[in-house]
This record gives C-alpha cells, sequence and structure tokens, in this order.
C-alpha cells in the first residue's frame, strides 16, 4: 500500500499553483467536516482524499479539449470531478446533482474555493438540454446508460470523459451496441486498475426497419 496523497505531493503531480491548491484544501476542509453528518463520499477513502478524489479528478483536466468553454459534470456529489475542475480554472462549469443536501453542500464549496459554477439540483433527464464542450461523470453508471443520460448535452464536437474502473472493456463493448464514437483509453493516475475513457463523435447507432 503507498502511504496517502498529500496536498503538497499533489501539487507535484498536477503542477497546480499555490493559489489553485490553497482553494482545493478549502474544499477538502469542508468536505472532512460535511462528512461527519451526511454521505458525501465513500468514508475508505478519507484517509487518502488527495489521491482517491483530488488527484482522481484533476486527471482529466489534461484530457480537456484547446479553447474548451464549457463543461457539464453528471452526478457531481461531492464536486469530484466537476468542481475540482472548475477550481483549476476551466470556465463555464455546470454541477448536476439530484440531492439537495449534497446540492448545499456544493454550494458552499464553490463559495470557500471561489468557483464560479453553476449547481444543478436536478436529476440529469430533467435538466434542460443544451449542448456542453466537454461532458463528465465519474461513477455515476455504466457506459451505455451514462450515453443515454448524457445525449441531451452532447454536440458533433462534444468530448465525453469518463473515469472508469476495470470493466471499462466491458462496458465499451456493451456500449457500442447501441452507440458510435471514437474512443481513446488512458491509464488512470490513481488506480493501476482503471482507465479513462475519452469519446468524442458520440451518436446513437442507426436502426434498420423492423419486419
Amino acid at each position: 500500500m503507498s502511504k496517502p496523497l498529500d496536498p503538497a505531493a499533489f501539487a507535484v503531480l498536477t503542477g497546480v499553483s499555490r493559489e489553485t491548491l490553497a482553494r482545493l484544501e478549502a474544499h477538502a476542509r469542508l468536505l472532512v467536516q460535511w462528512s461527519a453528518r451526511i454521505n458525501l463520499v465513500a468514508g475508505s477513502t478519507l484517509g487518502d482524499l488527495w489521491r482517491r478524489h483530488f488527484l482522481d479528478s484533476a486527471q482529466l483536466f489534461p484530457h480537456v479539449p484547446a479553447g474548451a468553454r464549457s463543461l457539464i459534470d453528471l452526478g457531481s456529489g461531492a464536486g469530484f470531478p466537476g468542481l475540482v475542475l472548475a477550481i483549476m480554472g476551466f470556465p463555464g462549469v455546470e454541477l448536476v446533482e439530484s440531492d439537495a443536501r449534497k446540492c448545499a453542500f456544493l454550494r458552499e464549496a464553490a463559495r470557500v474555493a471561489a468557483a464560479p459554477v453553476t449547481i444543478l439540483n436536478a436529476r440529469i433527464e430533467s435538466v434542460r438540454p443544451h449542448v456542453a464542450c466537454v461532458v463528465t461523470a465519474r461513477g455515476c453508471a455504466p457506459l451505455d446508460r451514462l450515453l443515454l443520460a448524457a445525449q441531451r448535452f452532447i454536440g458533433p464536437d462534444t468530448v465525453c470523459l469518463f473515469p472508469k474502473g476495470e470493466q471499462a472493456g466491458q462496458e465499451l463493448a456493451v456500449a457500442q451496441q447501441a452507440w458510435e464514437f471514437d474512443v481513446t483509453s488512458h491509464p488512470s493516475r490513481t488506480d493501476p486498475r482503471g482507465v479513462i475513457l475519452c469519446l468524442s463523435r458520440v451518436r446513437r447507432r442507426e436502426r434498420g426497419p423492423t419486419s
């Protein structure tokens, strides 16, 4: 077992500035405080918070397309990865979360971290359809169901960034039965069994006429 990652090591791995690190630390402190009252993340992960949640979110940043100006994060929970990416400087971030208590946390975390985000307390399917440059989701649903939920935000140039675990290959195979997309897979920096799936040109497969 590797020792827990601390904020200083996180900064070395990601290259964030001191100011950005301080804002992420404010998010982390609040998360620990609120976790005593509501279930924001699995309690077993709090001992390695900076690796399991902050680095796991921050590792998406290098895969964001140059010039992207909007991002929608589905099932944001405690702000991973969407709030972390906003704190790191990504503009136009929307956080979608159906749990009102988690939204209360997100509002306070965005305030203490000075992160300009839009927080939508709603189920994904009830959010107004609109195209985003980037769609993210972490631990939200298997890929086929995730794409079904995300399609209301996907346009011809949208890139989807989805961290996945050891079942990623199986999820891809199932999703490709109903969806077409270009995909690149990048090793996770936080889980040797995990990958980051980068999907582009996502579209539903055309169904032939029924007999």
